[in-house]
């Protein structure tokens, strides 16, 4: 049997976590928005006349897809690296901004400049495979 300490820095995970809260509900918000801006009605997912539209909702459905990796990174590899998870889930919040903005002015190609939330889940998902590593005795 093993014990798992909860380091006291393991705070900044969790405030980092709770932030993603907002950034999901920024950008749930502004597909309502898009929605009464381009006169798509619930329950259509996906608009067939207007791209920018469908801008907005990929924005919020990606994150919406990759959202449990992420938790489960953050919170399983910041028991071992909190603060090192806890930067590399801000890197990662910021580059979904960045996605979404780029994604928002209609052209798909400028989602890429978000590219760089890829490094703060590549922090978060290494914290994870240490902790797995340091839990089975393995170093």
């Amino acid at each position: 049997m093993v014990a798992i300490e909860v380091p006291a820095e393991y705070g900044y995970v969790v405030l980092s976590v709770f932030a993603s809260f907002f950034v999901v509900a920024w950008m749930g918000f502004n597909v309502g928005k898009a929605r009464k801006q381009y006169n798509v009605k619930y329950p259509t997912m996906y608009s067939d006349k207007s791209i920018i539209f469908n801008c907005y909702q990929r924005v919020h459905q990606n994150t919406l897809e990759g959202l449990p990796h992420y938790l489960a990174f953050a919170l399983i590899g910041g028991l071992q690296h909190p603060v090192l998870v806890a930067g590399s889930s801000v890197v990662f919040l910021l580059g979904r901004i960045v996605y979404a903005l780029g994604y928002y002015t209609g052209d798909p190609e400028k989602r890429l400049r978000g590219s760089f939330a890829y490094i703060g889940l590549l922090g978060m998902l290494g914290s994870t495979v240490s902790f797995a590593i340091h839990l089975l005795g393995w170093l």
